[in-house]
């Protein structure tokens, strides 16, 4: 190896030397004049703070403690014309030199005594809305948003501006809008060494309680490990229940932050996250609390330039039983919806064991044998929806049922008594079998009838295991397209499951329970199909407090269900998904509305496809079908525009059949009458045109219903009781009068055609 010549050598020590007096010339030079530098970045600070977001920054003093630590005294920040956000009377803080070199600003030490941070939000004036401005860019370009990049850097920011070591006394931080206020004192929160210990006082006007974070802090090295939990009670907060109608509390809750890193586009967070005895009640979840135990997941997020995921590497832990989820959005260039879970093959009493106390009330206590996998795919494109992809399937080993729980299932294959409810109250209770004179067999009821309603409502009953994947794929279709509800899925079994062993309450839980409570009849071979069919006819509503296809028959038409004609059977399937505005089909001479006369044809032309019944082109009997005389009566009297209007309200048991359209659609006119202009005299266009005429009447009519809920919500608001009653009672009363107006009229409105 050639030596270098030794020249060399003393020419770079000689540069060497010089870079470093140079450094320590100019790191004296920064030392003196660091006062300077220091008033001069504040005044910077307080300028910018004025022109970009309104805000008056004031300080008592600042200068330095020491080498690279600075001690302020006396910050304030008030909003223009609002309240004081922020005041803080002694604070101090390091940075690291090192970082500071390589152009990285990371906190060292941070003492804050007496501060308090007050975010408030009155009569729509918020103290803290400076930070939702957007600055203009004149300098943005159409440079596309890296979320890889974005996420990496704000992680580092975020973990940067955590100190290596905290000291903070006395930290209030309050929040009030204009019916609530919440209050949590840090009465000291430490950071020592990469420990962590805290106690904060939280007081939300409801109840008070003492929280505490402790755990270990190691931000620098992306190494976090927290818990949370309050002093002899649950970590909860009564106000989210009262503005937000959730009761949600528990007793411990552990975050973790494990690794993070960044590499070829894409950054990963590593982190972990568990709770105990966690309590969630929402009027859209169940209708009881439902209670975790103790539940924890392994979330594995991975971010790239156009997309969040969390990785299926991912696992989700609930009592005995784990599984391994995958969600994925992506933004652009098209909006994509992914996601995937699998559980592998687990024992079938484990996933029983291990639902969440209070959700599944029919399935508690149940115990069954064999082993079970669960798999779920979905995929969406939000350009082609109706491509979307939806494969649920849950397969077994062996599954039985040893023994039942809270709800014999068994019920259903001998006479049992079946209690209806409406808006949560029991109605006369039904037995279901041959000692009510009501019940009818299923080889008494017509064939006509039987074949109509599984027209509509399930066409693969006796194929399917209760579920038609092919419905459910459209339903999720249609409903994000629609961006509501508007189609269901629910097969026959479904429905039957829901009337007979479940309550009525829209709910997560109970559309949950439901799927469980088919598939487990359906797997074990609990019931034969005609049974469930012919319980089902006996069991379903069919008008207002008309249950059974027996006393539904008689009531309508007089006669039993073996005499029903075909006209009289698709007239019946086409008011199972609204069965209370079954008497509002006819008109007031016992006939049919012309609105159903198309959904007579739909029906009529699939039965007949599958050779359910003859060809025919007088609408398969609907201008034969007559309401009982008695009935008619009844109907004399009743408004059509308010008949129109209950015709066009949908039920829930919207099944995978054929939903029920109110109008048949007109036929348009022909080529020649367009051609000269004739009049399309056709019944089409006559029933049109009076659809046209109902429709006016329907909108005139609720426009003066809605005119006269106005006055009347207005007198009350001018009139209220103010007797024994405080300034605010009296404001809160009358706001609460104008919610209820603008709450009737929205659904008010939502009945115009």
């Amino acid at each position: 190896m050639r030596r270098i010549h030794p020249k060399y050598i003393r020419i770079a020590g000689i540069v060497v030397a010089v870079l470093v007096v140079l450094l320590i010339i100019g790191g004296i030079v920064a030392y003196s004049k660091r006062e300077a530098i220091l008033q001069s970045a504040i005044s910077k600070a307080k300028v910018k703070a004025k022109r970009d977001y309104n805000l008056d920054v004031k300080i008592g003093s600042a200068r330095f403690t020491g080498l690279a630590t600075v001690a302020f005294t006396d910050i304030s920040v008030v909003p223009y014309q609002r309240d004081s956000l922020l005041s803080v009377k002694t604070f101090s803080v390091s940075v690291k030199i090192l970082p500071i070199i390589f152009g990285t600003l990371k906190l060292g030490d941070v003492v804050l005594q007496n501060g308090h941070l007050n975010l408030t939000s009155k009569k729509g004036v918020k103290n803290f809305d400076f930070l939702f401005k957007k600055k203009k860019d004149s300098t943005q370009t159409s440079h596309k948003l890296d979320l890889a990049d974005l996420t990496d850097n704000l992680i580092n920011e975020v973990l940067y501006k955590i100190p290596d070591n905290l000291s903070l006394n006395n930290f209030l931080i309050s929040g009030a809008d204009d019916s609530t206020r919440i209050t949590m004192l840090a009465k000291s929160a430490i950071i020592n060494d990469g420990k962590l210990t805290s106690t904060i006082l939280v007081n939300d006007g409801l109840a008070a309680s003492t929280w505490h974070f402790d755990g270990k802090m190691h931000p620098s090295d992306k190494d976090i490990d927290i818990r949370l939990y309050a002093d002899g009670k649950k970590v909860e907060l009564p106000i989210i229940e009262k503005k937000f109608k959730v009761k949600l509390n528990f007793d411990t809750l552990t975050t973790k932050l494990t690794k993070v890193k960044s590499s070829d586009g894409e950054t990963q967070i590593f982190t972990y996250c568990a709770v105990r005895n966690l309590l969630v009640n929402h009027a859209g979840l169940s209708t009881k609390d439902i209670v975790v135990p103790n539940g924890s997941i392994d979330a594995n997020f991975f971010v790239g330039s156009n997309y969040v995921s969390l990785d299926s590497s991912s696992i989700i832990h609930l009592k005995k039983i784990t599984a391994n989820p995958f969600l994925k959005y992506t933004l652009n260039p098209v909006k994509i919806y992914e996601m995937k879970i699998r559980t592998g093959w687990i024992n079938a009493q484990d996933l029983f064991d291990s639902f969440p106390t209070g959700m599944f009330e029919s399935l508690e206590g149940m115990q069954v044998a064999g082993k079970l996998n669960y798999n779920l795919n979905f995929f969406m494109n939000s350009a082609h929806v109706d491509d979307l992809v939806f494969d649920s399937w849950l397969n077994n080993q062996g599954f039985r049922i040893v023994k039942f729980g809270k709800t014999d299932f068994n019920k259903l294959n001998k006479t049992f008594v079946y209690t209806p409810y409406e808006n949560g109250k029991p109605m006369s209770p039904h037995t279901i079998g041959p000692e009510n004179p009501e019940f009818t067999r299923l080889e008494d009821i017509s064939p006509d009838l039987r074949n109509a309603v599984m027209t509509a409502e399930d066409p693969s009953f006796y194929r399917n295991k209760g579920f038609v994947d092919e419905s459910i794929r459209k339903s999720l279709a249609t409903d994000f397209k629609t961006k509501k509800f508007t189609r269901g899925g629910s097969t026959i079994s479904m429905q039957l499951i829901k009337n007979a062993f479940l309550v009525r309450s829209k709910t997560l839980a109970r559309k949950i329970e439901e799927i469980l409570i088919v598939w487990t009849i359906e797997n074990t071979r609990l019931m034969s199909k005609n049974r469930m069919l012919e319980v089902y006819f006996n069991i379903i509503e069919w008008g207002r407090n008309i249950y059974g296809i027996g006393e539904a028959s008689r009531y309508y038409f007089g006669k039993s269900p073996s005499e029903l004609t075909l006209g009289e059977s698709i007239f019946l399937a086409s008011i199972v998904p609204r069965p209370k505005a079954g008497l509002y089909s006819f008109q007031p001479d016992g006939t049919l509305r012309p609105g159903l006369h198309g959904y007579f044809n739909l029906i009529g032309r699939l039965m007949a496809g599958k050779g359910l019944t003859q060809r025919d082109t007088n609408a398969y009997g609907f201008y034969s079908v007559r309401l009982r005389e008695g009935l008619r009566r009844q109907m004399a009297p009743i408004d059509t525009a308010v008949v129109d209007s209950l015709m066009q309200q949908g039920g829930e048991n919207t099944g995978v059949g054929v939903e029920a359209p109110v109008y048949e659609e007109p036929k348009r006119p022909n080529f020649f009458q367009r051609l000269l202009g004739k009049k399309d005299t056709s019944q089409a266009a006559k029933v049109e045109e009076k659809i046209k005429e109902t429709n006016e009447m329907i909108k005139t009519r609720i426009k003066q219903e809605i005119e006269a809920m106005k006055t009347d919500y207005k007198l009350k608001i001018d009139n209220v009781d103010t007797a024994g009653r405080t300034k605010k009672e009296v404001k809160e009363e009358k706001k609460r009068l104008k919610q209820e107006m603008k709450d009737k009229e929205k659904d008010m409105k939502s009945r115009l055609p």
